[in-house]
């Protein structure tokens, strides 16, 4: 069946160096699902916390599903993800010991069953971001000469 991205957080790899990525399960509701299948989900402003050994997510907004009664639930409550006890255990050492973030970077379909990537991540300061920009100018425009090469 394969996988069908539903959406990307792109600024994440703008504002962090993602050094590892887990993949994990997220305990939803029928109508929240019913949503994501309209691709109707933010992941700019969501972050995952280790709480009582259990991980969660905050600030993932799924909008209301339009078709939904009254029971739909609030689109930015924090909802559970689903990981083993070794990983939640590796990602507490990581995120206490080394300042790491926990930060979400992709919403999937795989298999008919809802996954986010969760990116293991150390803040950019500004500079960095410059410098990531320019890398990515260069490579376009290096891109753009051997193409107009190949042309000729």
């Amino acid at each position: 069946m394969g996988i069908k991205i539903i959406a990307t957080n792109k600024k994440a790899y703008h504002d962090y160096f993602i050094e590892e990525t887990y993949e994990a399960g997220l305990v939803l509701t029928g109508t929240e699902v019913k949503s994501l299948r309209q691709g109707n989900v933010n992941l700019k402003e969501s972050f995952c916390r280790i709480k009582d050994g259990e991980l969660f997510i905050n600030n993932m907004n799924i909008s209301p599903y339009e078709q939904g009664n009254r029971e739909n639930p609030d689109p930015t409550r924090v909802r559970k993800l689903l990981l083993h006890r070794h990983e939640i255990d590796r990602l507490t050492r990581k995120t206490e010991e080394k300042g790491l973030t926990l930060i979400a970077t992709k919403i999937y379909f795989k298999e008919g069953r809802v996954k986010l990537e969760i990116g293991v991540g150390k803040g950019k300061k500004h500079f960095d971001k410059r410098e990531s920009l320019k890398q990515k100018q260069a490579s376009r425009e290096i891109e753009k000469i051997l193409k107009e090469n190949r042309k000729g």
